[in-house]
């Protein structure tokens, strides 16, 4: 299938898409959820993706690169394959590492030189190592080597780290050009996406953006959010960025965020989201629902025989009460965490299709304002 990136509709300057990859087709705006090791913590086969309405799954290059191998996966048919799912999977570069291991890396111009927190072993990642550990995963979407600049980071700091990375994305062109060229290349339609950074400055957030877009890339992310500044400060820099960045690509904000954070980013013009509350929320026991989010643990669940939601169709709620659920989390049974991690991958990914239909009916803004109104109530109500 060739690569077409199809607006549908437009509600402001939120947008509804179709984008049509080799690996199946992605309605957006989309949540990619977030198995990093090709795997969703929480006992979740690809099966359970596919039933709870997953659209794609997002892996991590750095990762995968350090266990279980790059080059083995490939030698295995490639990440689809091993992963056993047939549909659509991005690969974060391993930029974000750049940031999360912040003690242990040392940039240069050429990558960056990190230790791994596995074994302490020195691996050395650049823009051309990043394409080579993508290109033998195969995944659908690869993104460009970056770095992730702390929001709170000195604006000289961000200006060279951004000029770097627009060097670093060049490089990253480039090689992919020459792998996806190559006659045994596990994925040849391979796509990339650049990452916009420039921490919590719009005036280079901006220029970036136009510097980048100039690229005619396949998609492009705006990367460094959700770092330490506050959701205010995001909306600000979506609203100031975003309009810089091709309408007519997708536009996927990194690593973000809640229910809330979701309907604001789509409202400014976001395609794709990703992020690990889902499941890593749901190991701990706390699960989203259109009422706000539930701690599962607290004393007042102990005789609830309801569902975590009402009308919800997860497996979870289908079958079974928050008093069983709670139990299970207390007495530390594995189902307990995977059901709760399945109820909010569900939760998010209905959460996208209700986003999807009101933008099809053109009344997303009032979708929004009830979704986030409903939700503030019923935290307030389950403090």
């Amino acid at each position: 299938m060739e690569y077409r990136y199809e607006l549908l509709t437009t509600e402001g300057r939120a947008k509804r898409a179709r984008v049509s990859t080799v690996h199946g087709v992605i309605e957006t705006p989309v949540f990619m959820n977030v198995g990093t090791v090709a795997a969703i913590k929480g006992a979740v086969s690809t099966m359970d993706l596919k039933d709870i309405g997953t659209q794609v799954q997002l892996s991590n290059t750095y990762h995968l690169h350090v266990r279980t191998g790059d080059k083995l996966i490939r030698e295995l048919g490639g990440l689809h394959r091993f992963m056993n799912w047939d549909r659509p999977i991005l690969t974060d570069s391993g930029g974000f590492q750049v940031f999360s291991l912040a003690g242990m890396r040392k940039i240069r111009e050429e990558g960056v030189t990190f230790h791994s927190h596995i074994d302490g072993k020195v691996i050395f990642m650049g823009p051309e190592e990043s394409m080579q550990i993508q290109s033998n995963l195969g995944s659908t979407i690869a993104m460009a080597f970056d770095e992730c600049p702390s929001s709170v980071a000195e604006r000289p700091y961000i200006e060279a780290s951004v000029d770097r990375t627009y060097r670093w994305l060049l490089r990253c062109k480039e090689e992919m050009k020459r792998l996806n060229a190559l006659p045994d290349t596990v994925n040849p339609g391979q796509l990339l996406f650049g990452i916009n950074q420039g921490g919590v400055y719009a005036d280079i957030r901006i220029d970036h953006a136009k510097r980048i877009s100039e690229l005619e890339l396949d998609g492009y992310a705006v990367g460094g959010l959700a770092v330490g500044e506050t959701h205010e400060e995001m909306y600000r820099i979506l609203e100031e960025t975003v309009p810089y960045l091709p309408k007519n690509k997708p536009t996927y904000l990194m690593g973000v965020g809640t229910p809330a954070n979701i309907l604001e980013g789509v409202e400014r013009g976001i395609d794709f989201f990703d992020c690990v509350y889902p499941s890593r929320n749901g190991r701990h026991g706390h699960v989203y629902t259109r009422f706000g989010k539930l701690n599962l643990f607290n004393a007042k669940y102990e005789k609830d025989m309801r569902p975590i939601e009402e009308g919800c169709r997860c497996p979870a709620c289908r079958d079974y009460s928050r008093a069983y659920v709670r139990h299970l989390l207390k007495a530390k049974e594995m189902l307990g965490l995977r059901l709760c991690v399945l109820h909010n991958l569900y939760f998010y990914n209905h959460l996208m299709t209700g986003i999807r239909d009101s933008l099809d009916r053109g009344c997303f803004s009032a979708f929004k304002k009830s979704m986030l109104e409903s939700m503030e109530a019923g935290e307030k109500e389950n403090l």
